[in-house]
């Protein structure tokens, strides 16, 4: 494996940054003192400038290359942690209860900035090199924070490239897909105000306990009766909230979940049938049902020719035995997904191994995996600013 000797000569020191981080996780927009470390190590590599403050938290370092003007290539990683506490019981484990990096991105941001060191280092590139450390990816926004901040206008970036481990992939190895290669994540909240009562006379109340019941039925046939079985679209319902007591008919119930979808004009279709399922459920019983929609991070949406490009310098690194070019499309969100609207670019899963699932409390990024990644993110800015 063609792994960049520079990069596996300081692998140490990117896993020590990576251990540091780990030890000390911090959720959404409050990445402060992650934030920090990472603009003290960019300063300390002599990138030609470090921003601070985009999308609130976020940090950008620009590197240019020694070989004249040319394109701009941003990378991205995110620096954000999950509310979990950790079980992992590693020598770094996370210091702050409740709080751990369940998803790897400390593994992400590490990864990046062994490529910024190297990148600053060699600067054998003709254009520009923008590496971007994002926060609040885990339900916060914050790549939609970072281009309303005005992150590609900016810095003048012209493609944009992501990455995301993935347990279950053998390290060493690499998979990608052009087009949607992760869904859109709405959400929903049914609200039900019924008629409480005596839970002996149940046909003097309006139920809102069995009304839910036939909505959480209901809404099934959104996809199983709805949709194409060769399409992806989740509808799941994951909260249902009523009542205290044995002998009381509540007066209210709340319901909530998400909506997974690939395509627009699918995921129109899950928001209407949401409401006409409501509003005629409401209609039957007499009981008011009001609905909330939020429509949360967009389609990650892989372009095409950047999606090649992204496949040809991940086999360059691992082999392109090792590259996956058509994985099946996840069904979990990603907030990259605002960058790649903005700019052409794609965004590849890389192996972490045989290691416990993302948002577990025994998960842990593989360290193994991060000279695979840093030379990958490296490669791409070599390449897509060859001089030659």
């Amino acid at each position: 494996m063609p792994i960049i000797n520079r990069l596996a000569e300081f692998q140490h020191d990117i896993v020590a940054w990576r251990h540091d981080l780990h030890r000390h996780p911090e959720l959404l927009y409050e990445v402060h003192r992650t934030a920090a470390t990472v603009a003290g190590l960019l300063r300390d590599f002599g990138v030609d400038a470090v921003e601070t403050g985009i999308g609130r938290t976020g940090v950008v370092g620009v590197i240019k290359g020694a070989k004249g003007d040319g394109r701009v290539i941003g990378l991205r990683a995110d620096m954000d942690a999950l509310p979990i506490l950790e079980t992992t019981g590693k020598d770094y484990a996370s210091t702050e209860p409740g709080k751990m990096h369940a998803c790897g991105h400390d593994g992400h941001t590490a990864m990046l900035l062994g490529a910024a060191r190297y990148l600053a280092e060699t600067r054998n590139f003709a254009g520009t090199a923008v590496v971007i450390f994002q926060p609040a990816e885990e339900g916060g926004g914050g790549g939609r924070a970072m281009v309303e901040d005005g992150l590609m206008e900016r810095f003048g970036i012209d493609e944009v490239y992501g990455l995301h481990n993935m347990p279950g992939l053998d390290i060493g190895h690499f998979a990608i897909r052009p087009g949607p290669i992760m869904a859109a994540t709405d959400e929903f909240s049914l609200e039900i105000t019924g008629h409480g009562g005596h839970a002996a006379k149940p046909h003097i109340t309006i139920d809102p306990v069995v009304i839910g019941a036939q909505l959480v039925t209901a809404l099934q046939t959104i996809v199983s009766r709805g949709v194409d079985p060769i399409e992806s679209v989740v509808v799941s319902v994951t909260r249902f909230n009523a009542g205290h007591a044995h002998n009381i008919i509540p007066g209210s119930a709340r319901l909530g979940g998400t909506v997974r979808t690939l395509k627009a004009e699918l995921r129109d279709f899950a928001e209407e049938r949401i409401m006409r399922i409501a509003s005629g459920i409401a209609l039957a019983t007499g009981a008011t049902i009001a609905v909330d929609y939020d429509r949360n991070y967009p389609v990650t949406v892989n372009h095409a020719a950047q999606t090649d490009f992204a496949a040809k310098v991940a086999g360059e690194v691992a082999g392109a035995g090792n590259v996956d070019t058509d994985v099946a499309p996840m069904m979990g969100g990603e907030d990259f997904s605002y960058m790649l609207e903005k700019r052409p670019g794609a965004f590849i899963f890389l192996g972490n191994g045989d290691t416990a699932g993302l948002h577990n409390s025994d998960y842990d990024f593989n360290d193994e995996a991060i000279p695979v990644g840093s030379s990958y993110l490296a490669r791409l800015v070599e390449r897509a600013l060859d001089p030659a």
